[in-house]
Protein backbone atom coordinates (compact mmCIF):
# COMPACT_ATOMS: atom_id res chain seq x y z
CA UNK A 1 0.00 0.00 0.00
CA UNK A 2 1.28 3.15 -0.71
CA UNK A 3 1.31 6.26 1.12
CA UNK A 4 -1.23 8.36 -1.04
CA UNK A 5 -3.60 5.23 -0.46
CA UNK A 6 -3.28 5.54 3.42
CA UNK A 7 -6.22 7.72 5.19
CA UNK A 8 -5.56 9.44 8.30
CA UNK A 9 -8.16 11.06 10.18
CA UNK A 10 -6.81 13.61 12.62
CA UNK A 11 -9.89 14.18 15.54
CA UNK A 12 -8.71 17.02 17.76
CA UNK A 13 -10.82 20.40 18.85
CA UNK A 14 -7.62 22.46 18.48
CA UNK A 15 -7.49 24.51 14.98
CA UNK A 16 -3.57 24.67 15.45
CA UNK A 17 -2.84 21.20 15.76
CA UNK A 18 -5.42 20.31 13.22
CA UNK A 19 -3.37 22.67 10.84
CA UNK A 20 0.31 21.75 11.82
CA UNK A 21 -0.03 17.99 12.10
CA UNK A 22 -2.40 17.88 9.28
CA UNK A 23 0.01 19.90 7.21
CA UNK A 24 3.22 17.64 8.22
CA UNK A 25 1.58 14.43 7.41
CA UNK A 26 0.12 15.63 4.61
CA UNK A 27 3.38 16.31 3.36
CA UNK A 28 4.52 12.87 3.61
CA UNK A 29 2.01 11.92 1.31
CA UNK A 30 -0.85 10.74 3.31
CA UNK A 31 -4.58 11.23 2.76
CA UNK A 32 -5.58 13.31 5.64
CA UNK A 33 -9.29 13.71 7.21
CA UNK A 34 -10.02 16.21 9.52
CA UNK A 35 -12.45 16.43 12.27
CA UNK A 36 -13.24 19.12 15.37
CA UNK A 37 -14.86 16.42 18.09
CA UNK A 38 -15.53 13.08 18.64
CA UNK A 39 -18.97 13.16 17.37
CA UNK A 40 -17.90 14.27 13.62
CA UNK A 41 -15.13 12.01 14.02
CA UNK A 42 -16.91 8.79 14.77
CA UNK A 43 -19.38 10.26 11.46
CA UNK A 44 -16.41 10.61 9.28
CA UNK A 45 -14.26 7.04 10.61
CA UNK A 46 -17.56 5.26 9.26
CA UNK A 47 -17.91 7.03 6.12
CA UNK A 48 -14.09 7.43 5.12
CA UNK A 49 -12.90 4.01 6.90
CA UNK A 50 -9.28 5.49 7.72
CA UNK A 51 -6.21 3.16 7.89
CA UNK A 52 -5.44 4.84 11.12
CA UNK A 53 -6.92 7.19 13.93
CA UNK A 54 -5.32 10.23 15.60
CA UNK A 55 -8.00 10.87 18.62
CA UNK A 56 -7.44 13.69 20.91
CA UNK A 57 -8.65 12.86 24.60
CA UNK A 58 -10.67 15.88 25.98
CA UNK A 59 -13.19 17.56 23.04
CA UNK A 60 -16.47 19.15 23.47
CA UNK A 61 -19.73 17.13 22.57
CA UNK A 62 -18.08 13.96 22.78
CA UNK A 63 -14.59 12.97 24.19
CA UNK A 64 -11.99 10.88 22.69
CA UNK A 65 -12.62 7.76 25.21
CA UNK A 66 -16.58 7.86 23.91
CA UNK A 67 -15.50 8.02 20.14
CA UNK A 68 -13.14 5.54 20.30
CA UNK A 69 -15.54 2.89 21.90
CA UNK A 70 -18.01 3.74 19.34
CA UNK A 71 -15.49 3.05 16.76
CA UNK A 72 -14.06 -0.40 17.92
CA UNK A 73 -17.95 -1.56 17.98
CA UNK A 74 -18.10 -0.48 14.17
CA UNK A 75 -17.07 -4.13 12.52
CA UNK A 76 -15.83 -2.54 9.44
CA UNK A 77 -13.20 -0.26 11.99
CA UNK A 78 -11.88 -3.15 13.87
CA UNK A 79 -8.38 -3.65 12.20
CA UNK A 80 -8.11 0.78 12.31
CA UNK A 81 -5.26 1.66 14.09
CA UNK A 82 -6.21 4.25 16.85
CA UNK A 83 -3.45 6.41 18.72
CA UNK A 84 -4.75 9.04 21.31
CA UNK A 85 -3.43 12.10 21.56
CA UNK A 86 -3.52 13.84 24.56
CA UNK A 87 -2.61 16.91 27.20
CA UNK A 88 -3.63 14.56 29.90
CA UNK A 89 -0.36 12.05 30.60
CA UNK A 90 -2.06 10.22 34.08
CA UNK A 91 -1.66 6.81 34.45
CA UNK A 92 -5.46 6.11 34.69
CA UNK A 93 -6.22 8.20 31.59
CA UNK A 94 -3.80 5.96 29.92
CA UNK A 95 -5.71 2.59 30.63
CA UNK A 96 -8.85 4.24 29.98
CA UNK A 97 -7.70 4.77 26.22
CA UNK A 98 -6.35 1.16 26.13
CA UNK A 99 -9.92 -0.04 27.62
CA UNK A 100 -11.44 1.89 24.68
CA UNK A 101 -9.80 -0.10 22.39
CA UNK A 102 -6.66 2.30 21.61
CA UNK A 103 -3.32 1.17 19.98
CA UNK A 104 -0.85 3.70 21.34
CA UNK A 105 -0.76 6.95 23.35
CA UNK A 106 1.02 10.00 22.88
CA UNK A 107 1.11 12.88 25.00
CA UNK A 108 0.98 16.48 24.01
CA UNK A 109 3.00 18.42 23.36
CA UNK A 110 4.81 16.52 20.69
CA UNK A 111 7.11 18.12 17.51
CA UNK A 112 5.27 17.15 14.50
CA UNK A 113 8.29 15.77 13.04
CA UNK A 114 8.47 12.95 16.22
CA UNK A 115 4.73 12.13 15.77
CA UNK A 116 5.22 11.51 11.51
CA UNK A 117 8.04 9.49 12.90
CA UNK A 118 5.29 7.59 15.08
CA UNK A 119 2.92 7.17 12.42
CA UNK A 120 5.73 5.68 10.42
CA UNK A 121 6.09 3.23 12.51
CA UNK A 122 2.73 2.50 13.52
CA UNK A 123 1.75 1.97 9.61
CA UNK A 124 4.87 0.45 8.74
CA UNK A 125 3.89 -2.92 10.93
CA UNK A 126 0.35 -2.53 9.73
CA UNK A 127 1.89 -2.76 5.54
CA UNK A 128 4.46 -5.26 5.92
CA UNK A 129 2.64 -7.88 7.91
CA UNK A 130 2.96 -11.34 6.29
CA UNK A 131 -0.52 -13.10 5.37
CA UNK A 132 -0.18 -16.43 7.83
CA UNK A 133 -2.37 -19.40 7.97
CA UNK A 134 -4.78 -19.93 10.49
CA UNK A 135 -3.64 -22.49 13.58
CA UNK A 136 -5.95 -24.05 16.11
CA UNK A 137 -5.68 -24.88 20.07
CA UNK A 138 -8.40 -26.70 21.67
CA UNK A 139 -11.32 -24.88 20.78
CA UNK A 140 -9.99 -21.84 19.66
CA UNK A 141 -8.96 -20.64 16.00
CA UNK A 142 -7.04 -17.78 15.18
CA UNK A 143 -7.23 -16.54 11.19
CA UNK A 144 -4.12 -14.55 10.39
CA UNK A 145 -5.26 -13.34 7.49
CA UNK A 146 -8.74 -12.39 8.06
CA UNK A 147 -8.05 -11.24 11.46
CA UNK A 148 -10.94 -13.58 12.65
CA UNK A 149 -10.90 -15.47 15.93
CA UNK A 150 -13.11 -18.71 16.62
CA UNK A 151 -14.06 -20.01 20.36
CA UNK A 152 -16.01 -23.05 20.30
CA UNK A 153 -17.52 -22.50 17.93
CA UNK A 154 -18.35 -18.61 18.49
CA UNK A 155 -16.66 -15.94 16.63
CA UNK A 156 -14.97 -13.20 18.92
CA UNK A 157 -14.42 -9.60 17.23
CA UNK A 158 -10.76 -8.17 18.94
CA UNK A 159 -9.26 -4.81 18.31
CA UNK A 160 -5.93 -5.13 16.36
CA UNK A 161 -3.79 -5.32 19.46
CA UNK A 162 -5.80 -7.76 21.38
CA UNK A 163 -5.89 -10.00 18.08
CA UNK A 164 -1.67 -10.07 17.51
CA UNK A 165 -0.89 -9.97 21.75
CA UNK A 166 -3.31 -13.33 21.09
CA UNK A 167 -2.01 -14.71 18.32
CA UNK A 168 1.39 -14.49 19.91
CA UNK A 169 0.93 -15.78 22.74
CA UNK A 170 -1.49 -19.11 21.27
CA UNK A 171 1.60 -19.61 18.54
CA UNK A 172 3.33 -21.43 21.50
CA UNK A 173 0.85 -22.61 24.36
CA UNK A 174 3.15 -23.42 27.65
CA UNK A 175 5.97 -20.64 26.49
CA UNK A 176 6.56 -17.77 28.36
CA UNK A 177 6.93 -14.61 27.21
CA UNK A 178 8.59 -11.95 28.47
CA UNK A 179 7.09 -8.55 29.03
CA UNK A 180 10.10 -6.70 26.59
CA UNK A 181 9.64 -9.97 24.15
CA UNK A 182 5.70 -9.13 23.98
CA UNK A 183 6.25 -5.42 23.47
CA UNK A 184 8.54 -5.94 20.58
CA UNK A 185 6.41 -8.32 18.52
CA UNK A 186 3.06 -6.19 19.21
CA UNK A 187 4.32 -2.87 19.70
CA UNK A 188 7.70 -2.65 18.11
CA UNK A 189 10.45 -1.03 19.67
CA UNK A 190 10.03 2.18 17.71
CA UNK A 191 6.28 3.22 19.91
CA UNK A 192 6.84 4.06 23.33
CA UNK A 193 3.62 2.51 25.45
CA UNK A 194 2.77 2.76 29.49
CA UNK A 195 4.03 0.13 31.61
CA UNK A 196 0.25 -1.04 31.95
CA UNK A 197 -0.40 -1.62 28.42
CA UNK A 198 0.13 -5.87 28.09
CA UNK A 199 -1.61 -5.96 31.54
CA UNK A 200 -4.44 -4.31 30.51
CA UNK A 201 -4.85 -5.60 26.74
CA UNK A 202 -4.41 -9.24 28.71
CA UNK A 203 -7.23 -8.24 30.88
CA UNK A 204 -9.69 -7.82 28.40
CA UNK A 205 -8.09 -11.21 26.44
CA UNK A 206 -9.11 -12.76 29.81
CA UNK A 207 -12.53 -11.25 30.14
CA UNK A 208 -13.60 -12.83 26.04
CA UNK A 209 -11.17 -16.01 25.37
CA UNK A 210 -11.68 -16.90 29.58
CA UNK A 211 -8.71 -16.44 32.23
CA UNK A 212 -8.04 -19.84 32.63
CA UNK A 213 -6.26 -20.11 29.24
CA UNK A 214 -3.78 -16.99 30.51
CA UNK A 215 -1.10 -17.27 33.24
CA UNK A 216 1.02 -14.59 34.72
CA UNK A 217 4.20 -15.24 35.44
CA UNK A 218 5.12 -12.88 38.11
CA UNK A 219 8.08 -10.63 37.22
CA UNK A 220 8.54 -12.37 33.74
CA UNK A 221 5.45 -12.11 31.66
CA UNK A 222 3.19 -14.25 30.33
CA UNK A 223 1.81 -17.53 28.94
CA UNK A 224 -1.04 -19.38 26.74
CA UNK A 225 -2.41 -22.93 28.67
CA UNK A 226 -3.90 -25.01 26.29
Amino acid sequence: MKKKDIKILLVDDEPDILEIVGYNLSAEGYQVITAENGSEGVKKAKKEQPNLIILDVMMPEMDGIEACELIRKNPDLQNTLIVFLTARGEDYSQVAGFDAGADDYITKPIKPKVLVSKVKALLRRFKDEEVVDSFKIGSLEINRDEYKITSKGKEIILPRKEFELLSLLASKPGKVFKRDEILDSVWGNEVVVGGRTIDVHIRKLREKIGDDSFKTIKGVGYKFVD
